[in-house]
């Protein structure tokens, strides 16, 4: 009987954590979607209402934490550093991210001895058409907004970046005199966050949508005849995580471990929505808890989400070598050079895009002119069961890197960080 409420008790316990919660919301979502296939609509509603609630705080986020760091304490000559530091480091290591799926798609051949001929193509002429007036090139231009009210409405999260470090420089400029609005962004931040500690309750419902949906709609049947791919994908992704961003942190001596174990929550939340949005605002939150300044870690999240998307990188890359394997194009070493060089650009068209991998992929290989595009098909029933490995890789690697940034530029508290992160 002792033993028995003892074990009642631990269970209870560990059933208020957040991450067990989420965990059992993904567990359960697979069940349902797989018994219960006809869920899959009303789980989709269930999925993007959370995502919504999520995507409805990020655009306060972005503009409040960049307008109080950058006038409240930073300088301009520092933001200028560390935007270029965060830039040059997504660059690099979205480059090894592009040649590690390379090497393995090249080793392990997913794409050989699949048939073409029986994919459905019903949806490619649409991808291909959204292709054609996908311009990579006007993605400098779209950075600067023509209406920020209407970037706020969108959650176009470059566009607020760009307005929000403008907003900062202007406000750092009436020196004292600012500081009221300052500390009334300050309070207004503070209010955002207790609204994410409020829709943060409700993550388990999402994930157990966003599990229940992906099942039920495209079932487990898609998997056994791309199921080469999709290991070969995963396995590119704990590669990467385990070995490039592992290294990454030893060499600016934190544990990368430990920074996994303190955003688990986000982590389970991400996987279970397949979108890093879900993780945006709270990883923001407890970077500053960690000890990262606020003026990094507002410049480098942000950015990252769209000039850092390691998940989305790997995936293309593969995905085009999957493709030629399919339809045997011998690809040379000097054209692989080429994608990579393609998709070092068109990749950074992918962010605040519905279904931009499709469409950038699309652009790449349309630029290339030697695979068909007609391949797409075969990528369609499959990509939403790796969306949650591109999410999960895009989320763990902003995270990394806003350490990493931090500790460069030596806006990190080590103390509290040891206590927070290390020691937690």
């Amino acid at each position: 009987m002792g033993f028995g409420l003892w074990a009642l008790g631990v269970i209870m316990k560990y059933l208020k954590v957040l991450y067990i919660q989420v965990l059992i919301g993904i567990t359960l979502g697979v069940l349902c979607g797989w018994l219960f296939p006809s869920f899959a609509t009303t789980a989709k509603l269930i999925s993007d209402t959370f995502i919504n609630m999520i995507r409805m705080i990020i655009a306060p986020v972005i503009f409040c934490s960049i307008v109080t760091g950058i006038a409240g304490a930073g300088s301009m000559k520092k933001v200028g550093r560390v935007g270029i530091k965060a830039l040059v480091y997504f660059e690099i290591v979205s480059s090894m991210a592009l040649v590690i799926g390379l090497i393995v798609a090249n080793l392990i051949k997913p794409g050989a001895g699949i048939a073409h001929g029986s994919a459905e193509t019903s949806q490619v002429s649409e991808i291909a058409k959204q292709a054609e007036t996908f311009n990579w090139g006007d993605f400098i231009s779209h950075i600067v907004p023509s209406n920020i009210i209407e970037s706020f409405a969108k959650g176009d999260i470059l566009q607020i970046l760009f307005f929000s470090i403008l907003f900062a420089v202007g406000l750092k400029q009436l020196g004292p005199s600012g500081k009221n609005i300052i500390d009334g962004l300050n309070k207004i931040n503070q209010v955002i966050f207790n609204i994410l500690k409020i829709v943060m309750k409700l993550s388990p419902i999402g994930a157990f949508g966003g599990m229940a949906f992906t099942v039920g709609k495209f079932g487990f049947a898609s998997l056994f005849v791309l199921g080469k791919l999709m290991l070969c994908f995963y396995l590119t992704c704990l590669l990467f995580i385990f070995v490039v961003l592992n290294a990454i942190c030893r060499y600016f001596k934190f544990s990368f471990w430990n920074l996994l174990r303190y955003i688990r929550d986000e982590i389970l939340i991400v996987f279970g929505a397949s979108s890093s949005e879900a993780g945006f605002p709270s990883l923001m939150q407890k970077l500053e808890a960690a000890g990262c300044e606020k003026e990094v870690v507002g410049l480098v999240v942000p950015t990252g989400y769209s000039f850092n998307l390691d998940g989305t990188t790997i995936y293309l890359s593969m995905s085009v070598i999957f493709l030629a394997q399919v339809f045997n194009v011998d690809l040379s070493l000097g054209q692989q050079l080429v994608i990579i060089g393609i998709l070092l650009i068109t990749s950074k068209g992918a962010a605040g895009v519905t279904g931009s991998g499709f469409i950038v992929l699309a652009s790449t290989l349309t630029a290339m002119k030697v695979i068909p595009l007609e391949g797409l098909a075969l990528l369609i029933g499959v990509d939403r069961f790796m969306s949650e490995g591109r999410a999960l890789i895009n989320f763990i690697g902003n995270a990394v890197a806003t350490v990493v940034i931090s500790k460069s530029e030596k806006a990190i508290n080590e103390e509290v960080y040891l206590r927070v992160v290390e020691k937690a």
